[in-house]
């Protein structure tokens, strides 16, 4: 080979060389503009570093495209124009185990941070915001898009979660084309066919307000979301100012810590989602290491008219006629409700003789006493003495403003959670009560400790959630371990650290109405069992409604969790005969011996009622349904909705007649008259039992 050809094969070689040496340098520079971070099996973020967004995908498709993060600060940040990103990751322990923590910072925003927390084998992760700006701030958000694409075929939800269980306030699994609200805490967008779903909730509810704001298709496919911390809303949270602003500890404050998952069953995500908040977000109040509760309460019937010879007539009656109405430790409590202050003149500083004597009887004759109260709500309204306060405290001084006007919620006007003369009220009342020696406290009104306010006593104080959270560790403090402690309206979410019974929904009495309203918040809110010992469907009254409505009042309790009953007991009627009937049958009473609720089979319900739910449990399977029409209706469900349908026969039995019923197929089908209920039972081994 002559010079000139050697020259030739060298030149070429040398370009081809440089080609290669380029390509090479070129795929890791294209590869480090987007960081993959693998999640579970299925999903992965891709953050991309030049753009300050990221993706999410889930079985190979982008579910999320384009999210970024927001700070309202006085000059807002937006992740998107904070420079250059760069991401760095170290394992780590947290209160949900061991994983890898994954830190995106940013070249032209050094205050901001965004984390994000994976674990081995689980399709979810973590995310929040580090901000180290050194100034309060009032809204933060991890997750921002306008790019969430949802393509499953069939009908696809998007599940809107009020706030608290005010105002008869309502579950809306809306249809994700239409739909356009900001819920609260938690959201899910699922298929309702197959139940494959995506899950993000702020798992800490101790410093802010969370919200989730989801509108539908905006014209090329795609939906939009924002998982907010700083919400209020005057209808939802009842605030009619701005989120108070978060003030940062040692120069630093944080975002709510964010779980974002995909599910191939959208509630189990959300069980996940709650189990995880716990887990997060520590309780306070001890543990309930007793049977399920079940009992009485008065505001059921009796209400603001209740005497004394009503309550004592009502012990007689379950402890002489109503004997097999027990929980496992052959207990019953029996709750005075609001107006128990008719009872006593002068209240608890007054003659307290007639309370004492309800206490002793319901003692003597085996039962537990409970009792009602308002921790941060004033009903005088009107300037006064507080009970139990030093002298220089009155009302007004406790009273919370929101632009200067006082906070009238539900006709109680709130009470600062952090105000000296609040707490002395709380320890004078309570004390007052335990020495009574009632044994349960039903707490009402909660959300009025969590308003966003003007200001706070405790000046370190800036935000509605931390004065409940203070407020409510506080009254926890002093009631101790003497109560059972249950919740009527309340916050959902931020409730949970500190009682443990969650009423599910809003006032419900006898009609069906009544009982489709509470299954609207039980067919959505289910999950909140993850996050409480028990949440019930509040008092069941029979009245003189039909036996179908009757059923389905029963059945409406057993399928949330526990059994509180609320008929006047002290005089006969259709109601006392019902109640011997239904709340003696000990094959239903065993439905809630776990004291855990069902899951829905039916997710499509819009706002309304959901009529199908099941639950297993041991050996056994439970099966309810509820028709709230006016014509009779058909139920056909499957093996792939109810586990243990098997394609050989079962037996089958109604639990409230008795009858055994054998299912020679993986097919339950069953015609459920007008206004009416059932609750079936399905053993694994297909024997009755």
């Amino acid at each position: 080979m002559n010079l000139r050809a050697l020259l030739k094969l060298s030149k070429k070689k040398i370009v081809l060389t440089w080609f290669l040496c380029q390509l090479f340098v070129a795929i890791p520079f294209a590869q480090s503009a987007e960081k993959i971070i693998r999640v579970g099996h299925d999903m992965r973020i891709r953050y991309d570093l030049e753009s300050g967004s990221y993706a999410i995908d889930w079985k190979g498709q982008q579910l999320i495209g384009q999210a970024h993060a927001l700070i309202g600060a006085e000059l807002p940040i937006d992740s998107r124009q904070a420079g250059k990103a760069r991401l760095r990751s170290r394992p780590v322990k947290t209160p949900l185990g061991r994983a890898t923590l994954y830190t995106v910072s940013f070249a032209g925003q050094s205050s901001l941070q965004q984390l994000f927390y994976v674990f081995k084998n689980r399709s979810y992760f973590i995310t929040c915001l580090r901000y180290a700006g050194g100034e309060a701030i009032g809204y933060m958000t991890p997750l921002q898009t306008d790019q969430l694409k949802w393509t499953a075929t069939g009908d696809n939800r998007a599940l809107y979660v009020p706030y608290d269980n005010d105002m008869w306030a309502r579950y809306n699994a809306a249809p994700l084309t239409s739909a356009d609200f900001t819920g609260s805490e938690v959201t899910a967008l699922y298929n309702a066919g197959t139940n494959e779903g995506f899950v993000i909730g702020s798992l800490d509810q101790r410093v802010w307000k969370s919200g989730m704001r989801v509108k539908g298709s905006n014209g090329d496919g795609y939906a939009s979301l924002s998982a907010f911390a700083g919400f209020t809303d005057s209808v939802v949270t009842h605030d009619i100012i701005k989120h108070g602003k978060v003030q940062p500890e040692s120069g630093v404050l944080y975002s709510p810590q964010l779980l974002v998952g995909c599910f191939d069953d959208w509630r189990t995500g959300m069980e996940v989602f709650a189990s995880a908040g716990n887990q997060v977000s520590p309780r306070v109040v001890f543990d309930w290491d007793k049977a399920t509760p079940m009992g009485w309460n008065s505001w059921g019937v009796l209400r603001e008219k209740i005497r004394f010879e009503q309550a004592m007539g009502v012990i007689d009656f379950f402890a002489d006629s109503c004997q097999g109405f027990r929980n496992a430790d052959n207990k019953l409590f029996l709750d005075l409700d609001a107006f128990w202050d008719n009872m006593t003149p002068g209240g608890l500083d007054g003659d307290v003789s007639k309370l004492e004597a309800f206490v002793k009887h319901c003692k003597a004759r085996g039962f537990s006493p409970g009792i009602y109260w308002t921790p941060f709500a004033d009903w005088g309204k009107w300037d006064r003495k507080v009970e139990g306060a030093d002298p220089q405290y009155s009302y007004a001084q406790t009273w919370t403003t929101q632009a200067g006007r006082m906070l009238d919620i539900d006709g109680g006007r709130a009470m600062d959670p952090t105000h000296p003369a609040t707490r002395q009220r709380i320890v004078h009342t309570i004390n007052k009560m335990k020495a009574l020696g009632f044994e349960m406290i039903k707490i009402d009104f909660l959300g009025h400790g969590a308003q966003e306010a003007d200001h706070f006593f405790d000046k370190q104080v800036t935000t509605g959630m931390q004065a409940f959270n203070q407020g409510m560790a506080f009254l926890d403090s002093v009631l101790g371990k003497q109560m059972l402690i249950y919740a009527a309206i309340s916050p959902s979410m931020a409730t949970s650290r500190f009682v443990h019974v969650r009423r599910i929904a809003c006032d419900a009495f006898s009609s069906l109405d009544n009982t489709e309203y509470t299954l609207n918040s039980t067919g959505y809110g289910w999950w909140q069992r993850f996050i409480y010992n028990y949440i019930d469907a509040d008092h069941i009254v029979f009245a003189s409604e039909t036996e179908g409505v009757n059923r389905a009042r029963m059945a409406s309790a057993l399928v949330t969790g526990t059994l509180i009953t609320g008929d006047d007991y002290s005089a006969s009627g259709p109601w006392s005969a019902a109640g011997k009937k239904l709340l003696q049958n000990p094959a239903l009473l065993q439905v809630i011996r776990d004291g855990k609720s069902f899951r829905p089979v039916f997710s499509n319900t819009g706002n309304r009622g959901v009529e199908a739910f099941f639950k297993t449990t041991g050996q056994y399977q439970y099966i309810a349904l509820f028709n709230f029409g006016n014509t009779s209706r058909s139920f056909s469900l499957t093996q792939a909705q109810l586990p243990l349908l098997r394609q050989h026969d079962q037996v089958m039995q109604n639990l409230f007649t008795g009858e055994s019923i054998t299912l020679t197929n993986s097919t339950l089908a069953w015609i459920l008259p007008a206004g009416d209920a059932v609750i079936l039972r399905i053993q694994a081994s297909g024997k009755a039992q």
